[in-house]
Protein backbone atom coordinates (compact mmCIF):
# COMPACT_ATOMS: atom_id res chain seq x y z
CA UNK A 1 0.00 0.00 0.00
CA UNK A 2 1.34 3.43 -0.89
CA UNK A 3 0.10 6.84 -1.66
CA UNK A 4 -1.96 6.70 -4.76
CA UNK A 5 -0.39 9.76 -6.40
CA UNK A 6 3.22 7.65 -6.18
CA UNK A 7 1.58 4.68 -8.36
CA UNK A 8 2.33 6.46 -11.49
CA UNK A 9 6.45 6.74 -10.66
CA UNK A 10 6.82 3.60 -8.87
CA UNK A 11 5.12 1.93 -12.45
CA UNK A 12 7.90 3.92 -14.07
CA UNK A 13 10.84 2.99 -11.64
CA UNK A 14 9.31 -0.95 -12.41
CA UNK A 15 9.73 -0.68 -16.05
CA UNK A 16 12.73 1.02 -15.95
CA UNK A 17 14.72 -0.86 -13.11
CA UNK A 18 14.18 -4.51 -11.84
CA UNK A 19 13.10 -4.19 -8.46
CA UNK A 20 10.79 -5.26 -5.89
CA UNK A 21 8.90 -3.12 -3.59
CA UNK A 22 8.63 -4.64 0.19
CA UNK A 23 7.10 -2.04 2.06
CA UNK A 24 4.86 1.39 1.46
CA UNK A 25 2.56 2.43 3.79
CA UNK A 26 3.17 1.12 7.76
CA UNK A 27 0.50 1.70 10.25
CA UNK A 28 -3.35 0.99 10.96
CA UNK A 29 -6.22 -0.22 8.42
CA UNK A 30 -9.53 1.18 8.49
CA UNK A 31 -11.17 -1.91 9.56
CA UNK A 32 -8.46 -2.58 11.82
CA UNK A 33 -5.37 -4.77 11.62
CA UNK A 34 -1.89 -3.03 10.08
CA UNK A 35 -0.20 -2.78 7.35
CA UNK A 36 3.49 -3.09 6.52
CA UNK A 37 6.37 -3.68 8.69
CA UNK A 38 5.26 -2.90 12.25
CA UNK A 39 7.61 -1.08 14.70
CA UNK A 40 10.59 -0.99 12.00
CA UNK A 41 10.44 2.36 11.14
CA UNK A 42 12.10 5.65 12.46
CA UNK A 43 9.44 7.91 14.27
CA UNK A 44 7.93 10.29 11.94
CA UNK A 45 8.97 7.84 8.99
CA UNK A 46 7.26 8.66 5.50
CA UNK A 47 6.16 4.82 5.84
CA UNK A 48 3.48 6.38 7.97
CA UNK A 49 2.26 8.67 5.15
CA UNK A 50 2.56 6.23 2.45
CA UNK A 51 4.75 8.29 1.02
CA UNK A 52 8.25 5.88 0.89
CA UNK A 53 8.73 2.59 0.10
CA UNK A 54 11.51 0.18 0.55
CA UNK A 55 13.33 -1.71 -2.52
CA UNK A 56 15.39 -4.90 -3.00
CA UNK A 57 16.03 -6.53 -6.23
CA UNK A 58 13.64 -8.81 -8.10
CA UNK A 59 15.86 -11.37 -8.12
CA UNK A 60 16.50 -11.16 -4.27
CA UNK A 61 19.64 -11.83 -2.52
CA UNK A 62 20.47 -10.76 1.35
CA UNK A 63 24.70 -10.38 -0.57
CA UNK A 64 25.53 -7.29 -1.93
CA UNK A 65 26.17 -9.09 -5.55
CA UNK A 66 25.10 -8.44 -9.53
CA UNK A 67 21.14 -8.82 -8.60
CA UNK A 68 20.84 -5.51 -6.52
CA UNK A 69 23.22 -3.47 -9.85
CA UNK A 70 19.89 -1.95 -11.09
CA UNK A 71 18.92 -1.31 -7.15
CA UNK A 72 22.21 0.47 -7.28
CA UNK A 73 21.75 2.62 -10.12
CA UNK A 74 18.57 3.93 -8.91
CA UNK A 75 20.00 4.79 -6.40
CA UNK A 76 22.16 6.83 -8.05
CA UNK A 77 19.91 8.81 -9.99
CA UNK A 78 17.74 9.55 -7.15
CA UNK A 79 20.72 10.58 -4.99
CA UNK A 80 23.84 11.08 -7.14
CA UNK A 81 25.37 12.58 -3.97
CA UNK A 82 24.89 11.84 -0.49
CA UNK A 83 22.46 13.51 1.50
CA UNK A 84 21.68 15.60 -1.65
CA UNK A 85 18.52 13.59 -3.29
CA UNK A 86 17.29 14.86 -7.06
CA UNK A 87 14.17 16.49 -6.38
CA UNK A 88 10.93 15.09 -5.72
CA UNK A 89 12.69 12.72 -3.52
CA UNK A 90 12.84 13.84 0.30
CA UNK A 91 15.07 11.14 1.47
CA UNK A 92 16.91 8.41 0.20
CA UNK A 93 18.70 5.90 1.87
CA UNK A 94 21.21 3.50 0.32
CA UNK A 95 24.55 2.77 1.25
CA UNK A 96 26.00 5.27 3.87
CA UNK A 97 22.87 4.97 5.62
CA UNK A 98 23.05 3.16 8.83
CA UNK A 99 20.06 -0.02 8.28
CA UNK A 100 19.87 0.91 4.12
CA UNK A 101 22.40 -0.33 1.19
CA UNK A 102 23.33 -3.03 -0.77
CA UNK A 103 22.69 -6.32 0.53
CA UNK A 104 19.67 -4.23 2.98
CA UNK A 105 17.39 -2.32 0.69
CA UNK A 106 16.77 0.93 -0.49
CA UNK A 107 14.71 3.55 0.94
CA UNK A 108 12.51 6.19 -1.38
CA UNK A 109 10.72 9.21 -0.12
CA UNK A 110 9.05 11.42 -2.26
CA UNK A 111 8.74 15.48 -1.09
CA UNK A 112 5.43 16.30 0.12
CA UNK A 113 3.30 18.79 2.53
CA UNK A 114 3.75 18.07 6.38
CA UNK A 115 1.09 15.69 8.00
CA UNK A 116 0.22 14.13 10.98
CA UNK A 117 1.31 10.30 11.21
CA UNK A 118 -1.27 8.08 9.33
CA UNK A 119 -2.98 10.89 7.57
CA UNK A 120 -2.77 12.23 3.57
CA UNK A 121 -0.51 14.87 2.61
CA UNK A 122 -2.55 17.18 1.17
CA UNK A 123 0.40 17.92 -2.33
CA UNK A 124 3.09 15.26 -3.23
CA UNK A 125 5.95 16.07 -5.91
CA UNK A 126 6.34 13.57 -8.16
CA UNK A 127 8.49 13.20 -10.96
CA UNK A 128 6.56 14.22 -14.56
CA UNK A 129 6.40 10.70 -16.16
CA UNK A 130 7.91 10.69 -20.13
CA UNK A 131 4.89 11.88 -22.56
CA UNK A 132 2.76 13.41 -19.29
CA UNK A 133 2.62 17.14 -18.91
CA UNK A 134 1.95 16.85 -15.30
CA UNK A 135 4.40 16.43 -12.00
CA UNK A 136 2.25 17.45 -9.70
CA UNK A 137 -0.01 16.20 -7.25
CA UNK A 138 -2.22 19.16 -5.77
CA UNK A 139 0.80 21.38 -5.53
CA UNK A 140 2.85 24.01 -7.86
CA UNK A 141 6.16 22.06 -8.05
CA UNK A 142 7.40 20.46 -11.27
CA UNK A 143 10.47 18.36 -12.14
CA UNK A 144 11.48 17.66 -15.62
CA UNK A 145 11.19 13.79 -16.38
CA UNK A 146 13.34 11.89 -15.83
CA UNK A 147 16.38 10.16 -18.35
CA UNK A 148 15.48 6.97 -19.48
CA UNK A 149 17.99 5.00 -17.12
CA UNK A 150 20.88 2.46 -19.09
CA UNK A 151 21.03 -1.27 -18.52
CA UNK A 152 18.37 -4.18 -17.90
CA UNK A 153 14.72 -3.21 -17.61
CA UNK A 154 12.70 -4.46 -14.84
CA UNK A 155 9.29 -5.21 -13.76
CA UNK A 156 6.86 -6.16 -11.55
CA UNK A 157 7.08 -10.28 -10.64
CA UNK A 158 4.44 -11.84 -9.36
CA UNK A 159 7.01 -15.08 -8.65
CA UNK A 160 7.91 -15.73 -5.08
CA UNK A 161 9.81 -13.52 -2.97
CA UNK A 162 9.71 -10.68 -0.25
CA UNK A 163 6.31 -10.27 0.71
CA UNK A 164 4.42 -7.09 -0.14
CA UNK A 165 5.07 -5.29 -3.16
CA UNK A 166 2.85 -3.85 -5.79
CA UNK A 167 1.18 -6.11 -7.97
CA UNK A 168 0.14 -5.22 -11.84
CA UNK A 169 -3.55 -4.52 -11.16
CA UNK A 170 -2.73 -2.10 -8.41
Amino acid sequence: MVDRRLIPNLRYLAANFPIYITDGYSGPLPGGGWAGCHRCHVAHSDHYNGLAVDIVPLRWSSRCDASWRGVTRLAHWAEPTQNHPNPPFRWVGYNGDAGHGCGNHLHLSWNHAPAAEYRIASWVQVFRLPDSGSSESGSGHRDPAPKKPLGPSGGVSSSAGPSGGIGPGD
